[in-house]
């Protein structure tokens, strides 16, 4: 999911043309964004367009998130056509917004069952109700989301590619960070390393 660091309050979650628009307009000082083939073109003009600039911090592929009793929470890998009968859960971006704003990879992908959600309780609540699932980078946070959800490798066909995915953080061009936004974004780094991941820009 996609946060922003405000300057002089706690980060907060928020959609992704939010937190563009949050950079943008000084209300924030950075946000955090994933960029991947599918979006970038957009994402890259509306940075533009605002004097802001992306820097990523992880590449990853997607991964199928789900409930830990999922019927296939067991399988070593998950493909599309294997999810077909549970439905796709994504975020609410908002009546204004695109697909290419989405919190989610493979967005693009023709779903044939999708149910968006407005908040992360509600998601949850429907991956144990109604075996939902959705797709993302495979890192879970069990102080925000509890024990009981997995992630389990996306496995492509020759249909349904796997992409690649950057985190990073987006800021104004040649703007200085406060101190407490260099600390959130060493926190950041540190836990995604801590988490198996490779950092790519240290900065």
């Amino acid at each position: 999911n996609v946060g922003t660091a405000q300057c002089e309050s706690p980060p907060r979650e928020t959609r992704t043309l939010d937190v563009i628009r949050d950079v943008g307009e000084n209300r924030s000082e950075l946000g955090i964004v994933f960029r991947s083939k599918y979006n970038r073109k957009v994402l890259s003009k509306l940075l533009a367009e605002r004097d802001l600039e992306f820097h990523p911090i992880i590449e990853c592929s997607a991964n199928v998130y789900l409930w830990k009793q999922h019927p296939l929470a067991g399988n070593e890998s998950i493909s599309l056509k294997e999810l077909e009968p549970y439905p796709g859960l994504f975020f609410e971006q908002g009546s204004e917004s695109s697909s290419y704003f989405a919190e989610e990879i493979l967005i693009e992908r023709d779903y044939p069952r999708i149910i968006r959600a407005t908040d992360r309780a509600s998601m949850l609540n429907l991956m144990v109700g109604l075996n939902g699932y959705t797709l993302c980078s495979g890192i879970i946070c069990e102080e925000l989301n509890g024990t009981d959800f997995i992630t389990v490798p996306f496995r492509e066909d020759k249909h349904n590619q796997n992409t690649t995915m950057e985190i990073g953080y987006i800021r104004r061009k040649g703007a200085p960070l406060s101190e407490i936004s260099e600390i959130l974004l060493e926190e950041i780094r540190k836990y995604l390393n801590n988490a198996g991941q490779r950092i790519i820009n240290p900065d």
